[in-house]
């Protein structure tokens, strides 16, 4: 059997997540940077991995669940605060 090498088939090793961020390259490359979370605490993430002049990605955890209601509701839909009170009585928002 010819090695894929040397047959001139690309091919590399396929890593899993766990590989890829304890990866010292990923690490020099800062493909993963950490990111602290309101609730679960720091953790590693995925940057964006291509660098280009005046596009500077910011890492930001994910916003919580309902963080941004109030002004999606008053903002984007037009709702008033009394509105937007009365859905947060009843659970809503």
């Amino acid at each position: 059997m010819i090695p894929l090498g040397e047959s001139k088939v690309p091919a590399g090793a396929v890593f899993d997540t766990m590989e890829l961020r304890e990866n010292a390259n990923m690490e020099e490359r800062d493909i993963f940077q950490t990111v602290d979370h309101p609730t679960v605490g720091p953790g590693k993430m995925p940057v964006w991995p291509f660098e280009a002049s005046g596009n500077d990605v910011p890492l930001k955890p994910a916003p919580l669940l309902g963080e941004h209601n109030e002004p999606v509701l008053t903002e984007w839909l037009g709702m008033s605060a009394d509105d937007v009170d009365e859905l947060k009585a009843i659970g809503v928002a």
